[in-house]
Order: structure tokens, then C-alpha cells, then sequence
């Protein structure tokens, strides 16, 4: 994978910031570094947090303003993502109140379980998952608790929204918090329909006091590949996350999870993520996925193609042919004709909508 010497220095900063990682070892700050290319990519990736904490105390050559810039945004983060975990709480104890099932996916829970510092992991929403069968009960205890729908534009429309869509947008203003309610997790039941609120569960400290439920291990691993291909993995921070949470097991749990994978229908987004995370943070060393992965021309093709879209360093609606290249990896992500017709309908229909 061709990078920038700016983006080779933000990925060892991530990589800094794993809880397998040993804290004593600093991260080498080449030659002649843009520090405003840094800058630009740190937002752009989401990873600004991590990028200072592995920086803190600032680097002899790194711009005063900017310095002090990247310290600011350090602090606000980290309230932010302080609030953010007693709105959390918040909302666990009164879903469980009414008895409906509530699981944290991504955000501070997979912060938790992959930096040693999660509260400096970047985030803009809180992601829930309920059961189908109780959407609109859910979607009456998030406005009670003074959430209000921003998409679809009613709640009138959330049901017909969610035959189609894996996630509606609810907003609550005080605090400013946005919630993406998750009746399931992909839009395409073709691939990985068998991981959901059902499924076997760990809980996750990720602040004092603060234990939210989140997936199992199993099926975490399963659902953030599949998430982060849906996307064709542009931003670093998604291929961090998944990285750090994969960096203190063994070979043999690797090996383990990716057969797991299979099962739960992952197909070759699993694949595609482990190379992926291989040519970034080395996560495959010693580990016999190196080499069967890497004959795999379909996981190659979709690991070079989302190397393409992470490096690009912008927003795929900015470049030349827009998200259609994304979408087209989407049509790979399992073999067969059946799911890639499906996908492709799913794609026109939600073009349209």
C-alpha cells in the first residue's frame, strides 16, 4: 500500500494508542514531516485524538498554534466523550426499565476494547441495536427521553424507512448527542443476518462507573469487518479500531475469528479487513491468514480497492465518479449471483429513496 510520509506517521500513532501496545515506546517523527498535511489528514481520518495522545508532550518542531490547536480539540473529546457515556447509561437504565433489550455498537464500546485511552477516540453518534419486534416501543423511549427524529423526516415514516434501512437518526439538543437506532445491523440480509440482538454479548467498562453491553467477541469482529467494507473502509479510524481490538490476541485467535466469521456470513469483508489491517499494523504476523488471504483474488481485489479509498485522503463524494466505487466492492463482498442481484437492487432502491 503506497502512503504518504504523513499518513505512514498518523497510522504508527494509532498504532501507539493500542492497549497491546507498550506504552513506552515512542512513535518516530520522520524528517521533514507537513505537519498541516498531518493536520488535514488527522481530521479527515477522525483519528486527531489518538494522533495527540500519541504526540503529548508536543514534538520540538511541531507549529506552536497548532500545538495548541490539536491540545484543545484533545480536551474537548475527551468531554465530550465523557458525556457521552452517562448519556449512555442513561439510556441503558431506561431501556431496561421498560424491558427492552439494548446493545452499544462501535463507538465507546470498541474504543474500550481496543486503546488504552478510549475516551480520545473520535466519534459523532451513539449506535443502539433493539429487537425488530420493538422499533416503534424504542423509538417512544428515545423521544420521551427527549430525542426527536431527524431521519426519515417522521416518525410516521420509520417503519416503512426501516424495511429498507438498517438505521433511523434521532437528536436530542441538550446534550447535543445524535443516536442511530439499529432494528438490525446491515442493510443487505444477504450477509451476516445471523448476528443481532440475540446474539451472545460481553459487557465493556468504558468509563468509571460506566458498563455498557456491546457484542461478543465473536461476532464484534464479524460485524465491524462487514461495516467497515460496507464503506470500503475511507476513513483510518474504522481499520484502527478494528486493528487495536485484534492486537493483543494470538495467531491462533485470529485464525479462530475469521473461521468464526464464515459462519456468522461475514463472506469476504472478513477477509478484505484482515489484510487490511495487515498491511497497515502488521496483524497477521506469524498468522497462516498472511498467505491464504493473500491468494484469495476477490479479497485482494477488494483490500487493494479499499487501500485506494483510504489513501485517497478525501471524502469519496468529492472525487471523480463519486461513491460509485464504493458501491461497486459492495457488489463483492460474497460470491454468487444472488446476493450481487440483491445488492444491486438494494443500491437503486435506496438511490431512489
Amino acid at each position: 500500500m503506497h502512503m504518504n510520509a504523513e499518513l505512514r506517521f498518523i497510522v504508527d500513532c494509532c498504532r501507539w494508542n493500542f492497549r497491546g501496545s507498550e506504552a513506552a515506546r515512542l512513535v518516530q517523527i520522520p524528517d521533514g514531516l507537513d505537519w498541516w498535511a498531518l493536520d488535514r489528514l488527522t481530521k479527515f481520518h477522525r483519528v486527531h485524538g489518538l494522533v495527540w495522545n500519541a504526540l503529548e508532550p508536543p514534538a520540538p518542531d511541531l507549529p506552536d498554534r497548532l500545538a495548541e490547536r490539536l491540545a484543545t480539540d484533545a480536551r474537548t473529546l475527551l468531554a465530550t466523550n465523557l458525556q457521552t457515556a452517562l448519556e449512555c447509561l442513561r439510556l441503558l437504565r431506561a431501556f431496561q426499565a421498560e424491558g427492552i433489550p439494548l446493545l452499544f455498537v462501535k463507538g465507546l464500546t470498541i474504543a474500550a476494547l481496543a486503546y488504552r485511552t478510549p475516551l480520545m477516540k473520535a466519534a459523532w453518534d451513539v449506535d443502539i441495536l433493539v429487537p425488530p419486534h420493538q422499533l416503534t416501543e424504542a423509538a417512544t423511549l428515545l423521544k420521551a427521553q427527549g430525542y426527536r427524529i431527524v431521519t426519515p423526516a417522521s416518525e410516521e415514516k420509520l417503519v416503512r424507512w426501516h424495511s429498507a434501512h438498517k438505521d433511523s437518526l434521532w437528536r436530542r439538543s441538550d446534550p447535543d448527542i445524535h443516536v442511530e437506532l439499529h432494528p438490525r445491523l446491515v442493510d443487505n440480509p444477504g450477509i451476516l443476518s445471523s448476528v443481532g440482538i440475540a446474539s451472545p454479548i460481553q459487557e465493556v467498562q468504558v468509563a468509571a462507573g460506566v458498563v455498557l453491553p456491546t457484542l461478543g467477541p465473536d461476532e464484534l469482529f464479524a460485524y465491524l469487518c462487514v461495516h467497515g467494507a460496507s464503506s470500503a473502509w475511507f476513513r483510518l479510524k474504522w481499520i484502527a479500531d478494528l486493528a487495536g481490538f485484534l492486537d493483543r490476541m494470538s495467531p491462533s485467535r485470529i485464525e479462530a475469528l475469521y473461521a468464526r466469521s464464515q459462519e456468522l456470513g461475514a463472506a469476504r469483508a472478513a477477509g478484505q479487513a484482515l489484510l487490511l489491517c495487515d498491511h497497515l499494523f502488521g496483524t497477521l504476523e506469524g498468522c497462516a491468514l498472511r498467505e491464504s488471504l493473500g491468494q484469495d483474488r476477490g479479497v485482494l481485489w477488494l483490500t487493494s480497492a479499499a487501500s485506494k479509498q483510504l489513501t485517497a485522503g478525501t471524502e469519496p463524494t468529492a472525487r471523480r465518479l463519486g461513491t460509485w466505487r464504493i458501491h461497486w466492492t459492495q457488489l463483492l463482498l460474497k460470491p454468487g449471483l444472488r446476493f450481487k442481484a440483491a445488492e444491486l437492487a438494494r443500491q437503486v432502491r435506496e438511490g431512489l429513496g
